[in-house]
C-alpha cells in the first residue's frame, strides 16, 4: 500500500489550537498534558496496525520532554499536493487533521482518526523535534514557541543501518499546561492497554527523569486480549481456566472478542475498543455481542437441559455475571458518538459481531462442556438472585412510598428542581452531616449524612446489596435505579460529592462509595456527575485573615512565599468537628472549594484497580499498595 505525499490531506488550519486548547485536548490540565503523548503514540501505532511495524519506544527525557520512536514507514518526506511549498511531513505537523488517514491510501483503518492529529502537538509545545528515517536518508526538522518552523526539513544523513521509522520529540509549553511533568503511571497504563490490543507490538517504555521508579518497563503479549483477560481476571477466581477466543475478518473489518468467567458478581466485565480506541460508552459492536450472547447461552442451556421447558430465559445481566471480555473491532470509517466521543455509532458492526458471535461462540461452548455447564449453573444462581433482587426492590419502594415521599428521612433535600444545578453531599456522620445541613445553601445543596462503612458491593450480589440501609439511601435519593436498570436520565442531582475526613477511615469510606458508584450507577461517573470534596489540612493567621492550605505541599509553598511568618500551622479538625461557619468557608463555598472531579478514562484499568483494592486476593492488594504508595497522599 503506498503512502506518499499525495496521501496528505489538508483539512483545517490550526490557528486556535493554542487560543482554545481545551477543545483540542479536553483540558489544559493533567488529562490534555497526557494526550499529546498519545497522539504521537497513535499515529506509531497506526502504522503497527497497518502492518509495517513492531516496535515503539516511548522516553521521558530528563529535561521533561518526551521522545517517541518507531520502526515504521517514516512520514512521507516529498512535496504535499496540497501545500506545493511544503513538505508531506511539515505539512503533517503544521496543519489540523491532516495525514494519511482522511480519505488517502495511507491507511485501511487507524486510532489517530479519534484525535486530532500530532499538529496539535506541536501547537502546544515549546519545542518539537522530528526526524524521518525513510529510503535510506536521515530527513530532519524542528519547530519552537507552538510550531514556527525552526529548521525546515532536510536530509541529515543516512538512515542509520538502513532502517525506516519516525521519531518525534517534544517540551510541553509550560504558558499552555497548568503542570508539564508527565505522570509514569498514567502513561504506563495507557501503553499496557494499547500492547495488549495489538498482539505482538513491543513497546517499551523508559523514565529518564531523576528518581525514577521506571527507568525500562517492556511490554509485548504475544497472546494479545487473551493475556488482557487473563490480566484482568488475574485478581478473581476465574471458572475455569482456559480464555475462550475468536477472530473473524470480512470485507475490511475485523471482530477480536476475548471472554473468560469468574466467580464475582460485576455485570459490567465487557470492555470495548474500536482501532484501539476505548470505547468506554460501548456502542454497536458491544451491543451485537451482549445480544448473541445472551441468545447463544440460552438456545445452549436449552438443548443440554440446564433450562426445562417451564423456565423462564436467563436474562442478559444473569449471563454477564463474573463475565470479564474484550471486544475489539477494527473497521475504515468509524462514527464515534455520545459524552465523551467514546461510543461507536457504525451499525455494519453490530451486525457483524452478532454473526460472529452467534456462530463461534456456539462452536466454542460445543468444544467446551465443562466450561458451557459451570458458566450456565453460575448464570441459574444470578437468576435466582435478581429474582430475590427485584423482590427487595418491590418490598423497598412499597416501604418508601407508605413513609411519604419515597425519599429517605435522613435526607436534607434541596428546594431546586433542576438536576443540572442540584448536589448531594454525602457526609460521613451524623454530626458532620448535622453541620453540612446548617451551612448548605438549601436552594441547591441537599445532604445525606451516611454511618459507618457502607457494604463492600464488590463481594455482594445485588440482593444483600439492596438489603443494606446506607445503600438504600442512596439508592433512593439518587433516583437513577442500580445496576443495569441504572437511568441517567433520571438522577436528581448533576453533582455527587463526597464528603469524608482526610484520614484512613474517611479514605476507606471514600472507596467504598467509589466502587458503589463505579459497580452500580457507572454512568454517572461516566457523565462526571462524582466529586470528592477536599477540605483543607492546615489553617494559618495571616493579619486578621485566616489562611486555609489544602496539604503538606500547599504549607510548604506557603512558607517558601511568606518566609518571615510566625510558622503556626493548626491542624483542621474533622468535618464533625468543625462548626457550620468553618465548614462552609473551607468546603461548600463555590467561591472557595476545591472537589476532585472522578473521571473513567480507561474502563478496563478501573475495573481491574477496583477488582484488587476491593476484592479477596489479599497478595495483589498488597502487591499493588506497596507498588503504588509513593503517588498517593495518605494522611494517618
Amino acid at each position: 500500500m503506498s503512502y506518499d505525499a499525495k496521501d496528505i490531506q489538508v483539512l483545517e488550519g490550526l490557528e486556535a489550537v493554542r487560543k482554545r486548547p481545551g477543545m483540542y485536548i479536553g483540558s489544559t490540565g493533567p488529562t490534555g498534558l497526557h494526550h499529546l503523548v498519545y497522539e504521537v503514540v497513535d499515529n506509531s501505532v497506526d502504522e503497527a496496525m497497518a502492518g509495517y511495524g513492531t516496535r515503539i519506544e516511548v522516553t521521558l527525557l530528563a529535561d521533561g520532554g518526551c521522545e517517541v520512536v518507531d520502526d515504521g514507514r517514516g512520514i512521507p518526506t516529498g512535496q504535499a499536493v496540497s501545500h506545493p511549498d511544503l513538505s508531506a511531513a511539515e505539512v503533517v505537523l503544521t496543519v489540523l487533521h491532516a495525514g494519511g488517514k482522511f480519505g488517502g491510501g495511507g491507511y485501511k483503518v487507524s486510532g489517530g482518526l479519534h484525535g486530532v492529529g500530532v499538529s496539535v502537538v506541536n501547537a502546544l509545545s515549546r519545542r518539537l523535534e522530528v526526524e524521518i528515517d525513510r529510503e535510506g536518508k536521515r530527513h530532519a526538522m524542528s519547530f519552537v514557541d507552538g510550531g514556527r518552523p525552526d529548521e525546515r526539513l532536510q536530509v541529515a544523513g543516512e538512515a542509520p543501518g538502513g532502517r525506516t521509522g519516525t521519531t518525534v520529540r517534544f517540551w510541553p509549553d509550560p504558558a499552555i499546561f497548568d503542570e508539564t511533568s508527565f505522570s509514569a503511571r498514567t502513561l504506563l497504563e495507557r501503553l499496557q492497554m494499547m500492547a495488549y490490543l495489538n498482539r505482538g507490538l513491543e513497546i517499551i517504555f523508559r523514565d529518564r527523569r531523576e528518581g525514577s521508579e521506571h527507568p525500562e518497563v517492556d511490554f509485548r503479549y504475544a497472546g494479545g486480549i487473551i493475556d488482557f483477560v487473563r490480566n484482568l481476571n488475574a485478581s478473581k477466581d476465574s471458572l475455569f481456566e482456559e480464555v475462550g477466543y475468536y477472530e473473524v475478518a470480512e470485507e475490511g473489518s475485523e471482530v477480536e472478542l476475548a471472554f473468560q468467567w469468574n466467580s464475582g458478581y460485576q455485570t459490567d466485565g465487557i470492555h470495548s475498543f474500536a482501532n484501539g480506541i476505548n470505547t468506554i460508552e460501548g456502542g454497536m459492536h458491544e451491543e451485537g455481542f451482549r445480544k448473541a450472547l445472551t441468545n447463544v447461552v440460552n438456545r445452549y442451556a436449552r438443548e443440554k437441559g440446564f433450562l426445562k421447558e417451564k423456565d423462564d430465559n436467563l436474562q442478559g445481566e444473569d449471563i454477564r455475571e463474573g463475565l470479564v471480555a474484550i471486544v475489539s473491532v477494527r473497521l475504515q470509517d468509524p462514527q464515534f458518538e455520545g459524552q465523551t466521543k467514546g461510543k461507536l455509532g457504525n451499525v455494519s458492526m453490530r451486525s457483524l459481531v452478532e454473526r460472529s458471535t452467534n456462530d463461534r461462540l456456539a462452536r466454542w461452548l460445543e468444544e467446551h462442556p465443562r466450561e458451557g455447564k459451570r458458566l450456565v449453573d453460575k448464570a441459574l444462581l444470578a437468576a435466582r438472585a435478581r429474582i430475590a433482587a427485584r423482590s427487595a426492590r418491590e418490598a423497598t419502594r412499597r416501604k418508601s412510598a407508605l413513609d411519604g415521599g419515597g425519599l429517605p428521612g435522613k435526607l436534607a433535600d434541596c428546594s431546586s428542581r433542576n438536576p443540572e444545578e442540584c448536589e448531594l453531599y454525602i457526609v460521613e456522620g451524623q454530626s458532620a452531616g448535622g453541620s453540612a445541613k446548617e451551612a448548605r445553601d438549601p436552594r441547591v445543596m441537599a445532604i445525606l449524612p451516611i454511618r459507618g462503612k457502607i457494604l463492600n458491593v464488590e463481594r455482594a450480589r445485588i440482593d444483600r446489596m439492596l438489603k443494606n440501609t446506607e445503600i438504600q439511601s442512596l439508592i433512593t435519593a439518587i433516583g437513577g435505579g442500580l445496576g443495569d436498570e441504572f437511568d441517567v436520565a433520571k438522577v436528581r442531582y448533576h453533582k455527587i460529592v463526597l464528603l469524608c475526613d482526610a484520614d484512613v477511615d474517611g479514605s476507606h469510606i471514600r472507596t467504598l462509595l467509589l466502587t458503589f458508584f463505579f459497580r452500580q450507577m457507572r454512568p454517572m461517573v461516566e457523565h462526571g456527575y462524582v466529586y470528592i470534596a477536599q477540605p483543607p489540612l492546615y489553617s494559618t493567621q495571616v493579619g486578621k485573615e485566616k489562611v486555609y492550605l489544602k496539604d503538606d505541599l500547599a504549607k510548604d509553598l506557603f512558607i517558601a512565599e511568606h518566609p518571615n511568618h510566625k510558622n503556626d500551622f493548626p491542624r483542621l479538625k474533622g468535618l464533625g468537628e468543625m462548626d457550620a461557619s468553618e465548614l462552609w468557608e473551607t468546603t461548600m463555598d463555590p467561591e472557595r472549594r476545591r472537589f476532585l472531579q472522578v473521571t473513567v478514562e480507561e474502563a478496563a484499568i478501573a475495573d481491574q484497580i477496583f477488582s484488587i483494592l476491593m476484592g479477596d486476593d489479599v497478595e495483589k492488594r498488597k502487591e499493588f499498595i506497596q507498588t503504588n504508595s509513593k503517588d498517593a497522599f495518605i494522611d494517618v
